[in-house]
């Protein structure tokens, strides 16, 4: 029987967060019906990654396998490209390594599928597990954590609304990916050199592009671990700069060519209009509060993107 799914963990430096994951994948359920495997990306971790996932395929006893790749790239969109291409099934489940799995999820997410053949990609419900409590406001940028809530029924992900889930819990038809992504891609992902982020958004926006529907699976749940540090401002200043500066490239993916210097000016004039709005509202609130100020970035960001990415190269590649 050949394999069918293929669980993919992109991982930098995990070796702490690891073996929880393989702890809940490796007593999945309800999977005898079709062979599956696991692959973990290593996205040149400097810590031993390496050795944890030796150590559990020593002791693995399972008939879906345990694989180790090695990704010297450094970025998120490297390491999937690399899962994509080491990957034997025809779906492709992407879990972080602070993802954690309902025991169902695999068989949850080889069902959908099989009964959505027109989905080039399913996003999973994910619930947060805080490691301390967030802001009483949080739930305002909480979505960018991906924390995704969107319900109990499935849903399509309209092209018009410009709205697209995050990469965590995604699982990705394997056809999609190789008709529908370029090679090179734009945005990369997060290094230790920079946070500009948006390359799972670039992947589903070419998805989009050449008609494959995009969908929230809420019967497929994880539970995605959020440390403390993730809630400080020395975190989430950064991240949401980063995010704003990948805006002007998951804006322009669906855009024809000749209409894009207009539909840039559109979106600079909106977000100046988002930026003054949120001046008038909370004033010196941008200032002390770190949700307000986290929009505000992120605005800000959003506004001189095109100028940023520019300046960097980033449309050179």
């Amino acid at each position: 029987m050949s394999i069918e799914f293929t669980v993919a963990i992109p991982t930098y430096n995990g070796a702490n967060r690891l073996p929880e994951l393989l702890e809940k994948l490796y007593n999945q359920v309800n999977t005898e019906n079709f062979q599956w495997e696991i692959i973990v990306v290593d996205n040149n971790s400097t810590d031993n990654t390496a050795k944890i996932v030796q150590n559990y395929q020593e002791i693995w006893q399972k008939s879906h396998s345990l694989r180790y790749c090695f990704e010297s790239k450094q970025g998120a969109a490297f390491a999937r490209k690399l899962a994509v291409q080491e990957a034997k099934g025809k779906f492709i489940g992407f879990l972080d390594d602070d993802n954690y799995p309902n025991l169902n999820w695999v068989a949850t997410a080889y069902s959908f599928g099989n009964n959505y053949p027109n989905a080039g990609a399913y996003a999973s419900q994910i619930h947060p597990l805080w490691e301390i409590e967030p802001p009483e406001n949080f739930q305002r940028i909480a979505a960018f954590l991906a924390i995704t809530e969107r319900g109990n029924l499935p849903l399509l992900y309209e092209p018009a609304k410009k709205l697209l889930p995050p990469s965590a819990g995604l699982v990705v038809r394997r056809q999609a990916w190789l008709e529908s992504v370029p090679n090179n891609f734009i945005l990369t992902g997060r290094t230790s050199e920079s946070m500009v982020t948006g390359e799972d958004l670039e992947m589903l926006a070419y998805l989009q592009k050449f008609g494959w529907e995009i969908w929230y699976n809420p019967e497929m749940e994880i539970y995605h671990k959020i440390s403390a540090s993730r809630l400080t401002r020395d975190y989430l200043i950064p991240f949401f700069r980063g995010i704003g500066f990948s805006r002007c490239v998951t804006r322009m993916i669906n855009v024809k060519p000749w209409a894009r210097p207009v539909a840039l000016l559109a979106y600079m004039l909106n977000d100046i209009r988002k930026i003054i709005l949120h001046l008038l509202k909370y004033q010196t609130k941008i200032k002390t509060d770190l949700v307000t100020a986290c929009e505000m970035q992120l605005f800000l960001s959003s506004l001189i993107s095109p100028f940023y990415l520019w300046k960097k190269g980033y449309f050179n590649k």
